[in-house]
């Protein structure tokens, strides 16, 4: 069975471990995962991430927690194949008055919503993060 929308069974996998207190999840890998899993390790939602190249690359994200709480409260995918959201530049959300990340796909690479806000450029809103 062909998997239909491969980034939300990742933000999936991320929150049901988080749930279950596991330290890393391991999924398939593809460049816009690792670029997802990229924005997250650099605004401090996971610990860090590795592509492994074997027979079939998959991705391995460690989960981040504080005092025993996951890291990442509210993880939610915006955009989905059956409806695609394409923001402008002056359209881009703001997660919860800023405090959380948008990641957005632009034609210059996936971003959060503050740098593709800086950046002048908009695009597509894969998930928001808080």
């Amino acid at each position: 069975m062909s998997m239909q929308d491969p980034i939300a069974d990742m933000l999936t996998r991320i929150r049901n471990a988080h749930q279950r207190s596991h330290p890393d999840v391991t999924m398939p890998a593809s460049k816009l995962k690792a670029s997802v899993a990229k924005v997250l390790h650099d605004e401090g939602y996971i610990g860090g991430f590795s592509v492994n190249d074997e027979v079939k690359s998959s991705l391995t994200v460690e989960l981040k927690y504080y005092e025993g709480k996951p890291v990442i409260e509210e993880i939610t995918r915006i955009s989905k194949p059956s409806l695609r959201l394409y923001v402008g530049t002056d359209d881009l959300p703001k997660v919860r008055n800023g405090l959380g990340v948008a990641i957005i796909s632009t034609s210059r690479g996936v971003m959060t919503d503050r740098a593709a806000r800086a950046a002048g450029i908009g695009g597509e809103v894969l998930c928001t993060v808080f």
